[in-house]
């Protein structure tokens, strides 16, 4: 009889639960060890969703239950490729997972992209997130007017959050130094930018709705950029989703602006983006954009006609990218791990036996994150068709990863320490009657998790 599986999955957001709950479900003695370089589990949902989508971040419990099986260990703080190798794992794992996601931004290549106060929505994303990793402070003063580019989910979670006051974001989880920024912000209009038209939009009607939801805000659509080719009125045909969301942007396309000290999103489709205006010195002072016009297959071309809008911040959300493993092959056009369903391969194009990939930096920062899922089982389905001719790791005790990161002065975190943590987040917003309030330092974060009562 062969030797129980030992998988180790890279990455603690929904791409590698998911695989683990799968793995576990389908062999009865396998069992699973999940890395992350943060502290905490669940990724994306903790550190990539806008604090007022409660909703969304429910998806929590259903991982949690997950986490909880006996035959799943997490290991939070070690960042596999730094922290330890790839091939130091392999002693311990006769297959390896990777699930690491997509958390950066891609750039647009547009002059003055990377001028002072032009932003990626990753970065923004990983503010008001409190992300433990990256830029905690922000400054959303002396800005009135300020520009988001792109109209995806992420465009539009950007979007609201510069739109809603701070004091409307007191019910969430966001921490003193985030309601700080937001209740100091000046900006008044926030002027969201497609390259395409409205039937080819790539938002939710949820998300959609949820723009016009405060009574701090008004949505505003511009008239001039609702327009349909033959290709959009056969899309707005064969999806009902989509109809919904033309349906909501006609509606505000028709609203006339209503006075008051209040702020508004306007939405313009067919302005394609084509260079940050500004200069080292003083920073982003405009946002130049060419008219667009539909070709009938659901294309669009350019006119030539130049608009210059007067913004004194840009926001990127044109797109998520993945990063580099170290040891591993990168597709640096793709941006992603070099894969065939999921199995990776060598520069060669050589299959690398026992690495696989699942999720964003499988397949790209595309779909939601129910389609995480079935992508996890196509790779798990491959793994596990590999089972009879995977070299088995010489070193079997399932403690004995824990000793070498220990050995290497890691502060390793467990599933039992981010219960402590959560229960900490908890207790935090008790006085305010929220859910939690977020622990933002990975020290302090590391310490409460590894506090014994």
């Amino acid at each position: 009889m062969s030797l129980p599986l030992r998988i180790a999955v890279v990455g603690a957001g929904p791409a590698g639960i998911y695989a683990a709950d799968i793995l576990t479900k389908k062999d009865d003695q396998l069992t699973v060890d999940i890395f992350d370089r943060l502290p905490t589990p669940y990724g994306l949902i903790r550190y990539g969703v806008a604090p007022d989508h409660p909703r969304i971040k429910q998806i929590i419990v259903a991982l949690h239950r997950v986490m909880e099986n006996e035959r799943i260990t997490f290991h939070g703080n070690v960042h596999v490729g730094q922290d330890v190798k790839v091939d130091e794992l392999r002693q311990f794992y006769d297959a390896i997972i990777f699930a690491t996601g997509a958390e950066r931004d891609r750039d647009m290549q547009i002059p003055g992209e990377h001028l002072a106060r032009s932003y990626g929505a990753a970065d923004f994303v990983a503010f008001y997130d409190s992300h433990p990793d990256r830029e905690q402070t922000w400054d959303l003063r002396d800005q009135k007017s300020v520009a988001v580019i792109g109209v995806g989910n992420v465009g539009l979670d950007v979007a609201r959050i510069l739109a809603r006051t701070g004091d409307e974001l007191l019910y969430t989880e966001i921490p003193p130094h985030v309601h700080r920024v937001l209740a100091d912000s000046t900006i008044t209009d926030v002027h969201m930018f497609a390259r395409r038209g409205p039937a080819q939009a790539k938002f939710t009607p949820v998300e959609l709705r949820e723009m016009d939801h405060s009574p701090n805000v008004q949505c505003l659509v511009v008239p001039e950029g609702m327009e349909f080719d033959q290709a959009s009125q056969q899309a707005l045909a064969d999806s009902k989703s989509l109809r919904m969301v033309v349906d909501v942007l006609s509606e505000w396309a028709m609203r006339d602006e209503k006075p008051g000290p209040h702020r508004r999103i306007h939405l313009h489709f067919l302005e394609n983006p084509v260079e940050v205006l500004g200069d080292e010195a003083t920073g982003v002072t405009g946002l130049r954009t060419e008219r667009q016009e539909l070709t009938g297959d659901g294309t669009v071309r350019g006119t030539g006609e130049m608009t210059d809008w007067d913004v004194q911040a840009v926001y990127r959300a044109v797109g998520y990218r993945s990063e580099p493993i170290d040891d591993l092959p990168f597709d640096t056009a793709r941006l992603v791990l070099p894969n065939v369903e999921g199995r990776v391969l060598d520069l060669d194009g050589a299959v690398l036996p026992g690495v696989y990939a699942t999720g964003w930096i499988k397949r790209g920062p595309v779909g939601l994150i129910g389609h995480t899922k079935s992508d996890a089982a196509q790779t798990v389905a491959h793994l596990l068709a590999d089972e009879p001719t995977l070299a088995r790791a010489p070193q079997r005790d399932r403690a004995a990863v824990r000793e070498l990161l220990v050995s290497k002065g890691l502060p390793v975190t467990d599933f039992d320490g981010w219960d402590r943590l959560d229960a900490h987040e908890r207790t935090l917003g008790e006085p305010d009657a929220r859910e939690r309030m977020k622990v933002s330092s990975r020290a302090e974060m590391t310490a409460i998790a590894g506090a014994r009562g």
